[in-house]
């Protein structure tokens, strides 16, 4: 944990943030400095609202006038939203795509114009004009959902199996949703051979489990259709789910077909991000884990690429080897994931202050 902090901490700057709000569409103008753009794909995940916050807080901190858009999920929207920016004379792009491999053309347009690029929380594929990348582990992310069902379940401990799991994953336009799955297949996949751990629906290639939007409707909608389908006389032990919003409409759906009732427990799921419904499930029992990711650190590293691209200074980065854009390798800044459950959530979300209790309460 040690380690995890320490890299966190020279991962961020030493910032006097100021006020602002989020909303769909923000610009904020400060007196001074040139124009940062920051593309994100939605308000309606909370992650996004308080990644998009942080960084218009610290650039804006830094004396930059700040432009923040959300396309909603809709890649052509951000593809306008983004050629809009550039049109508009911003001289640095913060984007985390919807889809990585759909701005090429626009970002060639800001190369033209020597706007420089990063790509945030997600490869910007396909394309050679992406200066760097902030992001998080998310192979590990993955690794870590993985290791939370195999240990909940006992597959090591000499209890009872085959356990049966389903397997969810998210947006196939998010290049990070394949890290996920395929760190938890990692983690997974050696017991499924060993029929420890059995798919009942069969449904285990990553392209049959994909969430359209990481969709929390969609996912209640297939977990539902699996248990008429699969699960008539028998229980389902474990969920993987790569991201908290997915996790609640999983929960629910498993809620509305008998379980956490009486002899049908709620099977054991991951998540992400620590969102306040799933920190709050998890408080009540009810999601197992979620996988944190400290948005405020990540903010910082893509505030101090992005000034040092404006000041002609060279960002500081830590892997040069491991982000393959099928056109280049991109410097990458990697901050660490770390697993919170009912045992560690206080330490990791109320004593660090990224939540209050009045927010887990409410």
């Amino acid at each position: 944990m040690r380690k995890i902090l320490s890299s966190l901490a020279v991962a961020g700057l030493v910032l006097t943030l100021a006020a602002c709000g989020s909303e769909e569409e923000v610009s904020v103008k400060s007196n001074v400095g040139a124009t940062v753009g920051i593309a994100l794909p939605t308000t309606k995940n909370a992650r996004w609202n308080a990644d998009g916050k942080a960084m218009v807080e610290q650039f804006q901190a830094m004396g930059y006038n700040v432009n923040l858009k959300f396309a909603e999920n809709d890649t052509e929207n951000q593809r306008k939203q983004v050629k809009a920016m550039i049109d508009e004379g911003d001289k640095l792009l913060v984007i985390s795509a919807i889809d990585g491999g759909s701005l090429t053309g626009v970002l060639a347009e800001a190369a033209k114009k020597n706007v420089k690029v990063i790509a945030y929380d997600r490869l910007l594929t396909n394309t050679n004009d992406v200066s760097y990348q902030a992001t998080f582990d998310n192979h590990q992310v993955g690794v870590l959902q993985g290791k939370v069902l195999v240990e909940r379940l006992g597959v090591d401990t000499g209890k009872d199996g085959p356990f049966r799991v389903e397997l969810f994953a998210g947006s196939a336009t998010d290049v990070n949703a394949k890290s996920f799955y395929d760190g938890s297949m990692e983690v997974l996949k050696p017991y499924i051979e060993s029929g420890q751990i059995v798919v009942p629906s069969g449904e285990i290639a990553f392209k049959k489990v994909t969430t359209k939007d990481y969709s929390d409707v969609l996912a209640q909608a297939r977990m539902e259709r699996l248990l008429k389908t699969y699960y008539k006389n028998r229980r389902v032990n474990a969920v993987l789910s790569p991201y908290d919003g997915m996790t609640i409409g999983i929960i629910n759906g498993l809620k509305k077909n008998g379980y956490g009732q009486g002899n049908r427990p709620l099977p054991w799921t991951s998540g992400q991000d620590a969102e306040i419904p799933s920190v709050q499930s998890i408080i009540a029992g009810e999601q197992t884990e979620t996988i944190f990711k400290d948005t405020r650190e990540l903010a910082k590293v893509a505030v101090q690429m992005g000034n040092a691209l404006l000041t002609g200074s060279k960002p500081i980065v830590n892997d040069t080897v491991s982000f393959d854009n099928g056109v280049k390798i991109v410097p990458t800044y990697l901050l660490y994931p770390v697993a919170v459950d009912e045992t560690n959530y206080e330490g990791l979300l109320l004593k660090s202050g990224f939540y209050n209790e009045k927010q887990l309460k409410s």
